[in-house]
Formats: C-alpha cells, structure tokens, sequence
C-alpha cells in the first residue's frame, strides 16, 4: 500500500457512546488492500462489546495469470 501521512479514523456510536478507531493500512491474504481497526465500547449499561472492521478497497485484488 502507499505510505501517506494522512491518519484516517471511523466513528463508530453504540448506545449513546461514541468511540473513534484508528484504520491501519492492511495487505489482506488474498492479495485485496484496505484498512483494519480493532478495539472495544464499554456502553452505559456496562456491556462491553469488541470492535472489527473491515475495509476492502473493491477491485483491488491482483489480477490471476495465466
């Protein structure tokens, strides 16, 4: 992927409480580029919930050879 110094962040709201997660630049294994980010929410209720996501950047798999 390309380095650039831009950061980028997603804000995800569950129940009222709204965190922001840091997307890192990611070589997924089949090849497709994107961005991950990982974390937890705590909500007011004390439930706490893990964070995935996952951002593929479409049409970005390498083209098989034959």
């Amino acid at each position: 992927m390309e380095k650039t110094d831009k950061v980028n962040r997603v804000v995800v709201e569950l129940d009222g409480t709204t965190n922001q997660f840091l997307l890192n630049p990611k070589t997924f294994s089949t090849g497709s580029r994107g961005y991950h980010a990982q974390g937890k929410i705590e909500v007011p209720s004390g439930k706490r919930y893990q964070v995935n996501l996952l951002f593929t950047e479409i049409g970005s798999k390498p083209k098989k050879t034959e």
